[in-house]
């Protein structure tokens, strides 16, 4: 399992090296992610017995972050309007249901899809197209997945007390706080192409870390609900594509917020 792990990490930091240098082809990665993860979110659900609009759901998280690519901002908080249209046509397909029962939950659940994964990592396409978005991005892809790293290392070594075994029952708090320490270094690493001072970054970096374990275990909340081990196997050793990027999802978002208010 650990060989597997190491060498689809190489593989998939392989392909980051390899993309992040073009904005637009380092969008067109995080669109397939999106829809890759979409796919895998959605699966699950029908694993759980939800009737779910696949197809539409990836369809409309798609539109997001290629809008997003494509530079479409028509006016402010334009995305607004993707998932309101969203809303609106999902609710326009009940109206051919004979049966209403469990409209609330399909209509909810699917559009919880598009903002979880598609909307939430969208902020990545923003912060690459930041003047600086190249060192944004690498910071904040350091820092969160150095704590990933920095959780698993420590915790498969030291790990004794459980973080929430009722969510997840093989994260310790000495993994929490190893991946902290990991993402703080992290982000002292990245100090060169950061527009932050070192009190200033100490903070951030501690925020993000923080932000990437909650996302990590509140991907392990939907799939315990689930029912499922892991999102997919894409990543042999390492699961799905979910599993890779929900330490981003909250992260992502609060570092754009961050920088476009220096």
């Amino acid at each position: 399992m650990l060989i597997k792990r190491i060498i689809s990490s190489a593989i998939l930091i392989g392909v980051i090296s390899g993309v992040i240098f073009f904005d637009w082809l380092c969008s067109l990665v995080i669109i397939l992610f999106i829809i890759a993860g979409l796919y895998e979110y959605f699966v699950m659900l029908e694993k759980k017995g939800i009737s779910i609009y696949k197809y539409f759901g990836i369809g409309m998280g798609t539109i997001i972050p290629l809008s997003i690519m494509f530079r479409f901002e028509p006016t402010k908080n334009w995305e607004l309007l993707f998932i309101v249209l969203a809303l609106f046509f999902l609710i326009l397909m009940q109206f051919k249901r004979r049966d209403s029962s469990g409209v609330i939950v399909d209509i909810s659940t699917t559009l919880f899809g598009i903002l979880y994964v598609s909307w939430l990592f969208s902020f990545l396409i923003k912060i690459r197209y930041l003047c600086g978005g190249l060192g944004f991005l690498t910071a904040l892809l350091l820092i969160t997945k150095l704590g990933d790293i920095g959780a698993y290392l420590v915790g498969s070594k030291w790990g004794k007390k459980l973080l929430m075994p009722h969510i997840s029952p093989k994260k310790t708090i000495e993994g929490a706080l190893g991946g902290l320490v990991f993402s703080i270094l992290g982000g002292l690493v990245c100090k060169p192409f950061l527009p932050f001072g070192y009190g200033q970054l100490l903070i951030i970096s501690a925020s993000l870390g923080v932000l990437g374990q909650l996302g990590d275990l509140s991907e392990s909340l939907l799939k315990r609900d689930c029912q499922v081990k892991d999102s997919g196997n894409i990543f042999p050793g390492m699961g799905g594509v979910l599993d890779e990027i929900d330490s981003l999802l909250f992260a992502a978002p609060v570092f754009y917020f961050i920088l476009v208010r220096l």
